[in-house]
């Protein structure tokens, strides 16, 4: 299925009309056409990507981290929160790792993970048979048509509320995962890695408000005992990789911590 999975989800970039991906190239009634790759991928980013997106060794860095278990506790919360979606959009989706792993739990849902890296959509469009990967900002329109999805989740990405807030059904859920102060904190201790911003909370709650009331806040702790590899992973697939990798790693015991958000449409009834 893998692109089909979109179909009655996309919207044409240029005029925001439908998008038909049942056929190649992808088109609108208008008449605009967008080609799909060789991998399986449809490209509607509409220019080249940003100097910032994941890189090919970030995006394999990312995927190898996340085979291997360490992410398995907040995959395990997304599940548990979101079992009755029928139609997924996963901005900033990266691997399509997160999004399969909800699918694998779904059966009959299908998705759409967007990132805005051509490498993470090679990798995504091959990710779950019913996830379609498509190339967009998520800081601009996104490129999906209105009130169509269950689910949007949002896992250490932009978070664009008022197109979130657009693409939901009046019924749908937001699910946003945020890194807590501690997360892999003895990783970056030991490499003078960035730190995470202490007032994100509230600039989360700030950005949503208008668009979304809050639900719920679930904190998901899990200790991971990394190798040498591991860690340098952990290093090289987040934006730490622009600045180098070090080359000399030890193992080392580090903690996922992070919170996991639960938003609805501020129009739709509290439960």
């Amino acid at each position: 299925m893998s692109l089909d999975a979109a179909q009655g989800l996309l919207a044409c970039p240029v005029c925001a009309g439908a998008l038909n991906v049942a056929d190649r190239p992808a088109s609108c009634r208008d008449g605009h056409r967008f080609d799909v790759a060789r991998q399986g991928y449809l490209n509607l980013l509409g220019g080249p990507q940003p100097e910032h997106a994941d890189t090919a060794s970030m995006v394999e860095a990312r995927a190898r981290v996340l085979t291997s278990g360490a992410f398995h506790a907040v995959d395990a919360a997304l599940a548990r929160r979101t079992d009755r979606a029928r139609t997924i959009l996963d901005v900033g989706g990266g691997t399509g790792h997160h999004l399969a792993r909800l699918l694998d739990t779904l059966p009959g849902a299908r998705g759409v993970t967007l990132d805005i890296s051509t490498a993470a959509a090679r990798r995504a469009a091959r990710a779950h048979p019913r996830a379609a990967s498509v190339v967009a900002d998520a800081w601009g329109t996104l490129p999906v048509r209105p009130g169509r999805f269950d689910l949007v989740t949002c896992v250490f990405a932009p978070r664009n509320m008022a197109a979130f807030a657009r693409a939901l059904t009046p019924s749908g859920l937001l699910v946003v995962v945020t890194p807590e102060p501690d997360h892999l904190a003895s990783v970056r201790e030991r490499h003078g890695l960035l730190g995470i911003d202490p007032d994100k909370d509230d600039r989360l709650l700030r950005s949503a408000s208008g668009h979304f009331q809050p639900v719920a806040r679930h904190r998901v702790r899990s200790v991971v005992d990394a190798d040498a590899a591991l860690v340098a992973d952990l290093i090289a697939m987040g934006p730490n990789a622009f600045h180098g990798v070090p080359t000399e790693v030890e193992p080392l015991t580090t903690e996922i911590s992070v919170s996991v958000w639960v938003f609805r449409p501020a129009q739709a009834q509290m439960f």
